[in-house]
C-alpha cells in the first residue's frame, strides 16, 4: 500500500484491509472483487491484484509462510528489489539493501553523484554503496528505515533541510554546496495528446458497467 501512497493516507486503508484479510490464506480465497471494493480509493489497482497473486503463492508454495529469504520473496508475484529487500531487511534481519527513491536522493547526495539516479550507471553505483553499507553493520533494516525516513523528512527533493540534517559532515553534496543540483533533473517526456470516446448507457436510472479484461487497454492497471 505504500508503494507511490502516503503513510497517512495508507493506515486507515491498512487496518480495515487485516480485519477482513488477517492471513495469506484468507487473501488467497478471496473473491477479487471483494480485495478490490477494500483497496477502492488507493488507486493504482494493479497493486491489489498483485497482492492476492502473492497471498496466492505463498499459501501454494510456502505453505502460508512468507518467505524469509531475499530471492524467495522477490519470486512472488508484484514483489520487486526494492519490496524484497525492505520485508527481508526489516522483518527478518537480512543484510540487504533497500533503495527507493528516497535512498536514491541521499545517496546521491551523499556521494555528490551528478547523474539521474534512475539511469543504469548511476543507480548502479547507488546500490553497491547501499549495499555496502548495510553488509558493514548488523542491524540492516533499521539502516534502511533511517535512509527512507531520512529522505521523506529532511532530505527532500526541493530546499533539504541540511542544516537540520544529521550525517551532513559525511554529505559531499553539502560540503561542495551542491544539493541544490543532486539529483539532477529528469529530463520531461514529451506530451503525448490522445483523443477517446465514452458511452454512458442508462436504463431505468440504472447505468451499465463493464469491466476490461486485467492489463489491457488505455491506462491499464
Amino acid at each position: 500500500m505504500l508503494q507511490q501512497t502516503r503513510v497517512e493516507t495508507a493506515i486507515p486503508y491498512y487496518q480495515r484491509f487485516l480485519e477482513r484479510f488477517p492471513t495469506a490464506r484468507e487473501l488467497a480465497a478471496a473473491e477479487a472483487s471483494e480485495v478490490l471494493s477494500l483497496w477502492a480509493g488507493l488507486g493504482y489497482y494493479r497493486r491489489a491484484r498483485m497482492l492476492q497473486l502473492a497471498a496466492q503463492s505463498v499459501v501454494a508454495e510456502h505453505g502460508g509462510e512468507l518467505p524469509a529469504t531475499p530471492d524467495a520473496l522477490a519470486s512472488l508475484p508484484g514483489v520487486g528489489s526494492y519490496t524484497s529487500g525492505a520485508v527481508a531487511s526489516i522483518a527478518f534481519g537480512a543484510r540487504v539493501p533497500a533503495v527507493d527513491g528516497n535512498v536514491l536522493r541521499v545517496l546521491s547526495r551523499w556521494h555528490a553523484l551528478r547523474g539521474d539516479p534512475r539511469e543504469s550507471n548511476t543507480k548502479k553505483t547507488i546500490e553497491a554503496s547501499a549495499r555496502a553499507h548495510v553488509e558493514a553493520g548488523d542491524r540492516a533494516g533499521d539502516w534502511n528505515q533511517s535512509l527512507m525516513e531520512l529522505g521523506a523528512t529532511v532530505c527532500l527533493p526541493r530546499r533539504p533541510l541540511c542544516l537540520a540534517c544529521p550525517v551532513r559532515p559525511h554529505c559531499e553534496a553539502s560540503a561542495r554546496g551542491l544539493t541544490e543540483k543532486i539529483p539532477a533533473a529528469r529530463k520531461r517526456r514529451a506530451t503525448v495528446r490522445v483523443r477517446h470516446a465514452a458511452a454512458l448507457v442508462e436504463r431505468r436510472g440504472a447505468l451499465l458497467m463493464s469491466r476490461r479484461p486485467e492489463g489491457s487497454g488505455w491506462l491499464a492497471s
